[in-house]
């Protein structure tokens, strides 16, 4: 029996399956889709076996045995199997790539070497000490000093250097008491001495939980009884210890407006459920868009959908796009369907990750509620897919593999028999377009769910503002609405893209804005930690009191971040409680969630965050929402940039007026005349669409033209400027002549780590040689490139060319 075996080795001479013989030990149990340990060269690595054989083209003399059985149970089922081929061939990225990415983090290998013990006498009184009694030791436990002793050992044979895999994060285990029947409790009744009151006590409580299984620390608690006492009584036969796996529990605490029970649909959203669950019930796969105003109740649709699928004893997953939006959606999901939800997103711990995954795994949970990553969960008989906002950036991964959310949901809609629904309020054009087309089927939900009005929107002109001498970042008329907010005792929302103190800090003598000596970008002033950022590397330094250029003393902070607003409302309205979200805030585990926990219970008045806070939020109290620059997205250099404008101001002002109070927002901004904002007022989506389409039509971009964006970047900015070149010269002889090739030309940020960067974008409506031709690509940089220091990334159909 020969394994083929998928090695974890990112590399390209190795980016197929390797043959190995199947010990005899193993034939019985082992399954595709388990995790092996293989001997590879002159070390050991993690494996997945994809298929069995039962010969191979090398002799069965120089094929090397499975080391190791890591799982009976298979990690990946067929399906994932089928599914990574179908991302290495549409991401082109490596297979083991795309097999890990579909596990959490817990179950890739931790490789570590470790020093086996042969011969101890021979090891010396130095090592001898230091190891003492044990077989195995790490080699990163031995002190510098004495590893060339360890080197010289090795070479005697006295000891082996190995590298041994372990799972990064092992099962939780928990001590339980197993308390012994009546009769055998009266037996050790008769053993307890008349002065061992404490023995007796414990054994009172032990005889009124006879037969019953109880954590040993909640034994401890409840009684009051040292860990001593409970070893006596064990060993005089009243009870046995037992370690038992147990689920780590990810903190989703139930925020306070979660709804629990079902509501009653409006006709829209009944109709928008049957259709659905038409498409569940005959088991077809089926894509819908459901486009629904902000609070159209496009959340409860889902659970109704969900709840008819479980009925069919069928599984969901309902991916959410931002890590913030997720407590919320899970404390509604958590008030309906109880027991039965898992939660995955990258703000539990590796632990957490690892088991939630496997009370997917093991069917325990039935609806698992998440990040991107989620769509992936094990489940084995799913029928519906959810993506809530749809047109979310961040359901594309930006690294290998470079897969998109959306795009592996209908692959595995398609391998399951179900529907998928992809909800917003302002869907991509892309899908709005397949949906003209009847690719998609459009489900609309005109009104709001509870018929409140959609909050009345004004747009400020913040030049008018300056041209009457008012500087602040507030205009005269959302710091008043702030002001009457505060006295009605209701909330406000304050939104602003843009994170940090300020976004640089410029000479006003010579002009020069402090730059990042790693990156060709600015530097942005962080108040908290009174130092400068770049968000790009990371570097970090000190604030310059004087022009590090001309050496001036005239040196000042210029633009706004979420900090200096947070200082600004302080000053203008210093009664006010203001909590503040961006990544700065939220970097610690539980934070988003006691954030919004605290403003859901009234703790504060005023909300003021990035993108974070733009969706989701569905909280009865807010009735004012303010957008202090609409035009920070405007004027990247993006295709997307208005779209991407229109959305977010769209999703912003839908935060307010949801349930009784009628809301009204605020949006400021420069380009108050721009079609994006003027029509985001109104959320007049299909004007928009009919606008923004023309324009994408007239500049060949996407949903009219396919794109691909290729990356170069190198520490020498010639050798990345003329492999560009090169590549750009090679695609252009192997393309089409439909094919458009724009570049190479520098990256927006054109160096960033000290790296130069280049890119070239395709342009094409059917290109069948472009997977071929970008393969062979690919194949010229891992052969020759590559070894030069050159970095080269493919991105089919990036979410963002900038």
């Amino acid at each position: 029996m020969i394994a083929e075996v998928i090695t974890d080795v990112s590399a390209h001479p190795v980016d197929r399956p390797f043959d190995y013989i199947v010990p005899e030990r193993m034939e019985a149990v082992i399954e595709r889709g388990a995790r092996v340990k293989v001997p590879f060269g002159n070390r050991k690595v993690l494996g997945f076996v994809t298929a069995f054989k039962d010969t191979s083209d090398v002799p069965v003399n120089k094929l090397r045995p499975v080391d190791e059985l890591l799982d009976l149970e298979p990690v990946l089922s067929t399906e994932m199997l089928e599914l990574a081929d179908w991302m290495r061939e549409t991401t082109l990225c490596f297979e083991i790539d795309a097999l890990q990415v579909m596990l959490p983090s817990a179950l890739r290998a931790k490789y570590e070497k470790v020093i086996h013990i042969i011969r101890a006498e021979q090891l010396g009184e130095e090592v001898a000490r230091f190891v003492g009694s044990r077989k195995t030791v790490a080699v990163k436990e031995f002190p510098e000093p004495m590893l060339p002793a360890l080197k010289r050992l090795a070479k005697e044979g006295a000891v082996s250097i190995e590298t041994a895999i372990r799972q990064r994060t092992a099962v939780k285990k928990e001590r339980v008491l197993v308390i012994a029947g009546p009769e055998q409790l009266d037996h050790v009744h008769a053993l307890v001495k008349k002065g061992a009151r404490r023995q007796a006590e414990l054994l009172e409580w032990l005889q009124s939980h006879a037969g019953e299984t109880i954590p040993s620390r909640d034994v401890m608690e409840m009684t009051g009884t040292t860990r001593a006492t409970v070893r006596a009584l064990i060993e005089k036969g009243a009870a046995a210890e037992e370690q038992v796996e147990v689920y780590r529990k990810p903190e989703v605490g139930l925020l306070p407006e979660a709804a629990g029970d079902p509501v009653v649909l409006t006709g829209e959203q009944a109709d928008a459920v049957g259709r659905i669950s038409a498409s569940a019930d005959e088991g077809r796969e089926e894509t819908f868009l459901l486009h629904g105003i902000t609070g159209s109740g496009k959340t409860e649709v889902y659970m109704q959908v969900i709840r008819r699928v479980l009925e069919q004893g069928k599984e969901a997953i309902v991916l959410v796009p931002e890590i913030s939006l997720t407590p919320q959606i899970t404390s509604r999901f958590k008030k309906r369907f109880g027991p039965l939800v898992a939660v995955m997103h990258s703000g539990l711990s590796a632990g957490e990750k690892y088991d939630e995954w496997r009370k997917i795994q093991r069917g325990e949970v039935k609806v698992v509620v998440g990040a991107r990553s989620a769509v992936f969960a094990p489940f084995r008989n799913i029928g519906v897919i959810i993506l809530d906002e749809e047109h979310e950036s961040s359901y594309k991964q930006e690294d290998s593999p470079r897969y998109h959310a959306r795009d592996v949901a209908i692959r595995r809609a398609k391998m399951h028999g179900c529907p998928v629904i992809l909800g917003s309020a302002t869907p991509s054009l892309e899908s709005f377009a397949r949906a003209h087309k009847g690719v998609y089927t459009l489900l609309s939900l005109t009104e709001r769910a509870k018929q409140q009005p959609l909050p009345e929107v004004r747009i400020v002109d913040m030049r008018e503002e300056l041209k009457n001498g008012n500087r602040s970042m507030f205009s005269v008329e959302l710091a008043e609405a702030i002001r009457d907010r505060l006295e009605k005792g209701e909330q406000t929302v304050l939104f602003l893209n843009r994170r940090g103190y300020s976004s640089f800090v410029l000479c006003r003598d010579c002009g020069t804005a402090v730059q990042c000596p790693n990156c060709d970008i600015s530097l942005t002033y962080h108040r908290a930690t009174e130092r400068l950022q770049c968000h790009y590397c990371g570097h970090e330094e000190q604030v310059p009191l004087t022009c590090p250029e001309c050496g001036s003393e005239h040196i000042r902070f210029f633009g706004t971040g979420t900090q200096k607003v947070q200082e600004e409302l302080h000053r203008l309205l210093p009664e006010a409680r203001v909590l503040r979200m961006d990544v700065d805030t939220t970097r610690q585990k539980g934070s988003h969630e006691k954030l919004l926990r605290q403003f859901g219970e009234g703790e504060a008045d005023i909300l003021l965050g990035t993108q974070m806070i733009a969706k989701g939020l569905d909280f009865p109290n807010i009735t004012l929402v303010g957008v202090l620059s609409a035009d920070t997205m405007l004027r990247l250099s993006d295709f997307r940039a208005a779209e991407k404008t229109f959305q977010l101001l769209t999703q912003v002002s839908g935060r307010a007026g949801r349930h009784e109070k009628e809301g009204e927002v605020y949006i400021q901004t420069y380009a108050p005349e721009h079609y994006a904002v003027e029509l985001a007022k109104d959320q007049a989506f299909e004007p928009f669409y009919g606008i923004e389409m023309a324009n994408r039509k007239r500049f060949s971009y996407p949903p009219f033209y396919y794109i691909t964006l290729i990356r170069f970047s190198h520490e020498d900015l010639m050798t990345v400027s003329d492999r560009a070149q090169k590549a750009v010269a090679w695609l252009t002889d192997k393309l089409g002549p439909d094919s458009l090739i724009i570049g190479p030309t520098a990256s927006e940020v054109a160096r960033v780590n000290n790296r130069y960067r280049y890119q070239c974008l395709i342009k094409y409506k059917k290109e069948p040689k472009l997977a071929g031709v970008l393969t062979d690509l690919v194949q010229i940089y891992r052969n020759t490139w590559m070894k030069e220091g050159l970095l080269m990334s493919i991105d089919m159909n990036p979410s963002s060319i900038s």
